[in-house]
């Protein structure tokens, strides 16, 4: 029976999140019974969208949920063997015990790191995969913005526009993104939102307008991506960062949806399983030939959790934020 530590909310932020409304709670894991296992977290994934759980959705209390790559250490069930690494919902905890519900096995490339499996090999790599190829309907050649490119998704979608031989707009908040993505990744613009207006920056960055915008940020992005989209242009909402901590986010310029027959749909990695192992070949390709590249943040311990989250929602991180949770 291990010990395990795992993060409690404790109390709703109402804006930007802080460290007193979290806590790290030591608990004993049973062993696992007939039919179970035992999971031993290594590594959990932090991601923008865990902010509005914190509003509604997160209980208080109890561990919270978010993904996670984990190891089976004991077993009692048929279907998965001691040393089987696994995905799982059940991040935010150094251990669990599981019927194999929800439990995903994996098999490594060992062409790739471990850790790209919860990123780029990952659903976060999918998410950009399948929205920008099914959601935005992406032709060869297109004109190309992608909101928050330096973080895990947008870099993913930012680079498979490069593949499609669109032409590519990134937007970041830190010279240290923007330099990566230009110098690094290639795109053809990169915008620093923080040293002048997005509205501006973006119309200088597009001469030719706007074919798809992959939303990350909604808000003053969205109002100045509306101003630049051709007609039919398609516009894939994958996040709502700008208005995560605020409840809102203003735009005034929704009518040119109607003017230029814009799409504006949301969406989750979900709507499209059946693009999976297409993406999982591709991605793998991709990777090892160097035509995506990725950055990662990583802090160790689950004590860190709650900062990997608040950092994550202030913009600190490079690319994927992940917290180390064992070897």
């Amino acid at each position: 029976m291990p010990v395990s530590r795992e993060v409690h909310l404790i109390e709703r932020p109402k804006a930007m999140p802080t460290l007193d409304q979290f806590q790290i709670v030591e608990t004993n894991v049973p062993d696992a019974a007939d039919g179970e296992v035992l999971v031993q977290n290594l590594y959990m994934s932090v991601d923008p969208a865990m902010r509005p759980r914190l509003t509604a959705g997160q209980d208080l209390g109890v561990a919270m949920m978010g993904g996670a790559l984990g190891r089976v250490v004991q077993s009692k069930n048929g279907d998965y063997a001691v040393g089987d690494l696994v995905s799982n919902r059940l991040g935010f905890r150094e251990y669990f015990t599981s019927d194999g519900k929800g439990l995903t096995k994996l098999t490594p490339d060992p062409d790739l790191s471990l850790t790209t499996h919860m990123h780029a090999m990952g659903m976060t790599g999918f998410t950009a995969y399948g929205g920008l190829l099914h959601i935005g309907a992406l032709k060869e050649g297109e004109q190309v913005f992608v909101s928050t490119a330096g973080g895990a998704v947008g870099s993913i979608a930012a680079q498979i526009a490069k593949i499609k031989n669109c032409y590519v707009v990134g937007s970041t908040g830190t010279a240290e993104k923007a330099a990566w993505l230009k110098d690094e990744v290639g795109l053809d613009a990169v915008i620093n939102y923080k040293d002048a207006p997005i509205r501006t920056q973006l119309e200088a960055a597009t001469p030719k307008g706007i074919d798809v915008y992959f939303d990350n940020v909604g808000g003053d992005h969205l109002e100045a991506a509306l101003r630049r989209m051709n007609t039919l242009g398609r516009i894939p909402v994958c996040g709502f960062i700008s208005g995560y901590n605020s409840g809102h986010s203003n735009v005034s310029n929704l009518s040119n949806i109607i003017y230029s027959r814009v799409m504006l749909r949301g969406f989750v990695g979900t709507d499209f399983m059946h693009m999976y192992a297409d993406f999982q070949r591709d991605m793998a390709g991709w990777l090892k030939s160097g035509q995506v590249k990725y950055q990662e943040t990583v802090l160790d311990g689950i004590d860190n959790a709650p900062a990997a989250l608040i950092g994550l929602l202030n913009g600190l991180n490079a690319g994927k934020m992940l917290v180390k949770l064992a070897d």
